[in-house]
């Protein structure tokens, strides 16, 4: 009997190597869990191809959607948010601050544009909420209340796209003070005819709700976005009662005349246009 011994390592492959896949390139659903390309969901509207669930998009993509070749002025990005009680809670406010500049891709909570909507002026300030939650501080209310004096400029109607977790509790009561604010600088815009318009969109909160995102003239909200002041888990701690299924959601409070209409995303340039007409044609 002979015996035969390899001399040398045999032929390898690559097969079992795993691929890079660059992040960024597929989106999982956090609705029906499906994951798409990237792609697929930006040429939808950041909408889900599979179960229409509406993605969270800050003012970036938003800008894109409703203005006329996806272009708005950006205006008043030259105001930026300051530490004025020097808060420290997990870490110094000011850092934080420094921290969200270097990881988004906006100034503040809330980004103010000015463009045109199917040929219609329109001032629209739209909430980051990949800036600290989307909360409300003293610059956000600055901003809403610049952007009114731009619309009373150019005899411009408003829309507002709330997306917040509510008040910056950074700020305490400098954040507290923006309800008001903004409150009576829209009674100005109402003397003035000029109309505004308030999208709702997931999740709209605290001092947001109980303040201009419930004023609109008229007030519509993306499907299924959470709507409420109190989230719906610190409600039903304090009533000790099960909640309504659906409760806070934009179709439960359309139910309940909270809101005028539910409009999805890819038809809201045409019913913004259809709304400027009619306001203008009053």
């Amino acid at each position: 009997m002979s015996w035969f011994k390899r001399s040398a390592e045999g032929i390898t492959t690559t097969t079992e190597e795993k691929l890079e896949v660059p992040d960024g390139i597929w989106w999982k659903c956090p609705s029906c869990k499906k994951t798409i390309p990237t792609i697929d969901l930006q040429e939808n509207s950041y909408v889900c191809t599979s179960c229409e669930y509406h993605a969270r998009v800050n003012s970036v993509e938003y800008f894109g959607i409703i203005y006329d070749e996806g272009r708005a002025e950006l205006l008043f990005e030259n105001l930026k948010p300051k530490d004025f009680l020097e808060f420290t809670d997990l870490k110094p406010y000011k850092d934080r601050i420094k921290e969200t500049l270097s990881k988004s891709n906006v100034s503040e909570a809330l980004t103010v544009g000015y463009g045109t909507v199917n040929g219609h002026g329109l001032v629209t300030a739209c909430m980051n909420f990949n800036f600290i939650g989307g909360s409300m501080g003293s610059i956000v209310g600055e901003k809403i209340s610049r952007a009114i004096d731009v619309c009373l400029q150019k005899k411009a109607p408003l829309l507002i796209i709330s997306k917040s977790g509510g008040a910056r509790m950074m700020e305490s009561a400098f954040s507290l003070m923006q309800m008001a604010k903004t409150s009576a600088k829209l009674t100005v815009l109402a003397e003035a005819q000029l109309p505004y318009f308030s999208l709702l969109t997931d999740p709209t909160t605290g001092g947001v709700t109980a303040s201009y995102a419930m004023l609109g003239d008229i007030n519509m909200a993306e499907p299924g976005a959470l709507i409420g002041f109190a989230g719906p888990r610190v409600i039903k701690e304090t009533i000790k009662k099960d909640l309504p299924k659906g409760f806070q959601r934009s179709e439960f409070l359309l139910e309940h005349g909270f809101l005028d209409f539910i409009v999805k995303r890819k038809e809201l340039k045409q019913r913004l246009s259809d709304l400027i007409q009619l306001f203008e044609n009053k």
